[in-house]
């Protein structure tokens, strides 16, 4: 029996393949149109894509072309393939605005866009689309049944962008360059008020500023030190149970002696 079974697969998978085949290189569209969307639900998205690409110039202006359009984009999701599916996505929803399946296919080039998205350490301009695509889907369709997973995606992506500005801010204060680690910690804080890396972003600011201060040349040291002071008040009013603060309290201790003997002077 499991003979059989295997020699019925082999035929069933030469006869697919033969009629794949065939239909690549048949001159008739609606072949090409036929044996794809029979590949398409069988899983076989590849071989249908190939067929789908030749047969779209040849439907184009007809009824079938709306679905082949659709199936062809989703061919392409379905492969992971997700620059191309996109951009056949968004491609049809502009071809098609009136179609019963213009909500799906403007989520899922939303979605490809989404997947495009790379860690947070790389360049973020694809994570920059990826939230403008979500955001048009929400604004068109904002009661849809998406509209939770397409939250919780524009939540992950932000928070990717809050960890880029944070870990720059940081990477500033790991190679001293303090003053940078300041001004970026201070454009994070106006980006992202809400962000939960709020805590050790006003530590890291205090740190950067008390090492700037002590670093600093004579003539700017009394300001810095002062700014230190500042920074620190801001950091323990707002967490003043915070695992930092301890660090954060011996540094601010030794800037107040520094600035004693300024004051003693005066």
């Amino acid at each position: 029996m499991k003979n059989i079974f295997y020699l019925l697969l082999l035929v069933l998978t030469f006869t697919s393949c033969n009629e794949f085949q065939k239909a690549l290189k048949s001159e008739d569209a609606a072949t090409k149109y036929k044996v794809g969307e029979e590949l398409y639900n069988a899983g076989k998205f590849s071989k249908a894509n190939r067929l789908f690409e030749q047969a779209i110039p040849q439907y184009r202006g007809k009824p079938q072309a709306e679905r082949l359009m659709y199936l062809n984009a989703d061919a392409s999701y379905q492969m992971e393939q997700f620059y191309v599916s996109g951009y056949h996505f968004e491609r049809f929803v502009s071809a098609y605005p009136k179609s019963s399946k213009k909500e799906e296919a403007l989520f899922k080039a939303a979605k490809s866009y989404y997947q495009l998205s790379p860690v947070y350490s790389k360049d973020q301009e694809d994570t920059f689309t990826a939230l403008e695509k979500l955001q048009e889907y929400i604004n068109v369709y904002p009661e849809s049944t998406n509209a939770t997973e397409v939250n919780a995606l524009v939540k992950e992506l932000s928070y990717k962008l809050e960890k880029k500005a944070f870990e720059t801010a940081k990477q500033y204060n790991r190679i001293s360059d303090f003053k940078a680690s300041v001004s970026s910690i201070d454009n994070f804080i106006i980006d992202f008020p809400g962000s939960s890396l709020r805590e050790e972003a006003l530590y890291l600011k205090f740190d950067s500023a008390y090492q700037l201060a002590t670093k600093s040349v004579e003539y700017k040291k009394k300001a810095r030190l002062e700014a230190t002071i500042t920074n620190y008040n801001t950091f323990k009013r707002g967490y003043a149970t915070s695992e930092y603060l301890e660090d954060a309290t011996t540094k601010y201790e030794d800037a107040l002696k520094q600035l004693e003997q300024y004051n003693t002077k005066s």
